[in-house]
């Protein structure tokens, strides 16, 4: 099958590889990248376990092509930690327990970030609704909303 270039910065780093102009980007962050902290959920966009930022935009990475993230600008959870520090976000999830399986909590950490950047002081309600198109089977959300309202504290000192 004929391959595509792509180049992508991810997590401020430069990646160049020949891709499968069918590959997912969540395969490509999985399996060309090596970056696994994105998972691989439901594939059909209804989970977002998936979710990593796209030139600024929480992007569920199982509906979009890898093809199309050439010359993007690509930030996973990988990438949010800085010199060893978690980011208040993940922390949050640390300190509210805001995780139990841990499978959905890169995509609610993503979400939360973009969610945060949009929103510095979100209300519990518009965390709930800035979450919402990511599932969690484990939680029952509310240790969730409180990480996110733990985090945003945090961020605003």
């Amino acid at each position: 099958m004929a391959t595509t270039q792509i180049n992508t910065t991810i997590n401020g780093e430069d990646y160049t590889h020949e891709v499968e102009p069918r590959l997912l980007l969540v395969h490509y962050l999985r399996e060309v990248a090596g970056l696994t902290g994105t998972h691989v959920g439901c594939e059909t966009s209804l989970c977002g376990a998936c979710t990593a930022i796209v030139d600024g935009q929480a992007v569920k990475t199982c509906t979009m092509l890898a093809v199309q993230a050439d010359g993007a600008d690509i930030t996973t959870i990988e990438g949010l930690a800085q010199d060893g520090e978690l980011h208040p976000i993940q922390e949050g999830f640390w300190e509210r327990h805001g995780l139990q399986c841990g499978f959905c909590t890169p995509g609610m950490i993503v979400a939360a970030h973009q969610l945060l950047e949009r929103n510095p002081s979100p209300t519990e309600e518009e965390i709930r609704h800035g979450l919402e198109g990511n599932f969690c089977r484990c939680t029952g959300y509310q240790h969730i909303v409180d990480a996110v309202q733990y985090a945003a504290e945090k961020m605003q000192g």
